[in-house]
């Protein structure tokens, strides 16, 4: 492609440039601050985010969201879940009809329960053009080159197949699905799952817990798909069990650092002022919890993170209620009965 607009200059829209950009004439990356514009254009160099790489050439930054995306052959979103409508409403003079939009942005919306494609589409229209990227692809190392793997996402696999080439690489391989829904999904619940492993390690409480709590919130992420008209097998996969592992044990995960700082009594407002970055997982724990409750899902882990944060309960009293839960049947929701108990 000649031009894509990159919307959102945090860690991972400004690592995603940087792959478009090698597959790409031209590449506008969308900083919301216009001193961030300015020194990417003078320096190369993101100053707030992946502050170590050197950028491409052919990337360009603006703060002028509409100078952005005018004259794009693709745009690819990479905003907060909590700005995306805001910012999918305001492109929506500027993004023609037929443009593909990829949405790198992992979440529900709260109120809404719809996932962050339909946001993007509600806003946008066409819904038939919108694909999602996920993945177990932290930005530090997609940044620098490491050998990652991705799904590219759209009920239109002929879409998903003529835009893959714009994000894969050598060192990033893309696979397609036509389960968006289960994509998006597992996406938006692996974020909760890993607060929740990030409590349980500032605990100390060993491999052994954080290899149930992973296994277990991956049963919750697969009633929910199964809920939503998703997939179960897709949780088994990149956007799934793949995302899951790096998000809960990787150093570089914002959600499992958010929930070892929680132990030690760092607050969600005092964590993503310290790190400019939005924890995900702890907006998304409020918009799954209500998709849940809506279709009658089972989410103690979720639940149980959003008591810890929103709710006002203690650490041992989630444990408490955690460990009091008696055993169903191993994958009870995902097809082999009611998703409840």
């Amino acid at each position: 492609m000649t031009r894509v607009a990159v919307i959102g200059a945090g860690s991972w829209g400004t690592a995603v440039s940087a792959l478009v950009a090698q597959n790409a004439d031209e590449v506008v990356l969308w900083s919301h601050g216009s001193e961030g514009a300015k020194a990417i254009n003078e320096t190369h160099r993101n100053p707030r985010y992946l502050s170590d790489v050197e950028l491409p050439a052919n990337i360009t930054a603006t703060s002028d969201l509409s100078a952005a995306s005018k004259g794009a052959d693709a745009v690819v979103l990479a905003t907060p879940s909590t700005h995306l409508r805001n910012i999918s409403h305001e492109l929506a003079d500027t993004v023609g009809e037929e443009l593909p939009v990829v949405v790198l942005t992992k979440g529900v919306e709260a109120g809404s329960g719809l996932l962050m494609s339909e946001v993007v589409a509600d806003e946008l229209g066409h819904e038939c053009r919108v694909l999602a990227l996920s993945g177990p692809n932290h930005a530090e190392e997609v940044s620098h080159g490491m050998f990652s793997c991705a799904v590219l996402a759209s009920p239109d696999r002929k879409l998903a197949e003529r835009m893959r080439p714009l994000v894969a690489t050598p060192t990033f391989r893309v696979y397609v699905s036509e389960d968006i829904r289960g994509v998006e999904t597992c996406g938006a619940v692996k974020n909760v799952i890993a607060i929740a492993c990030g409590v349980c390690a500032g605990l100390g409480l060993g491999d052994n817990t954080l290899a149930a709590v992973m296994t277990r919130g991956i049963a919750e992420i697969g009633r929910v798909v199964a809920a939503t008209g998703g997939q179960p097998m897709t949780c088994m996969g990149l956007a799934g069990m793949g995302d899951l592992v790096a998000t809960c044990t990787s150093e570089h995960s914002r959600n499992r650092r958010f929930g070892e700082a929680f132990v030690r009594g760092t607050t969600l407002e005092q964590f993503e002022r310290q790190t400019h970055m939005v924890v995900e997982g702890a907006h998304s724990a409020t918009s799954v919890r209500e998709l849940a409750q809506a279709r009658g899902v089972e989410v103690p882990i979720v639940e149980g993170v959003w008591n810890l944060i929103h709710g006002g309960l203690s650490i041992e009293e989630v444990a408490s209620s955690l460990r009091g839960r008696v055993p169903n049947t191993e994958f009870y929701g995902m097809g082999n009965g009611p998703a409840s108990n």
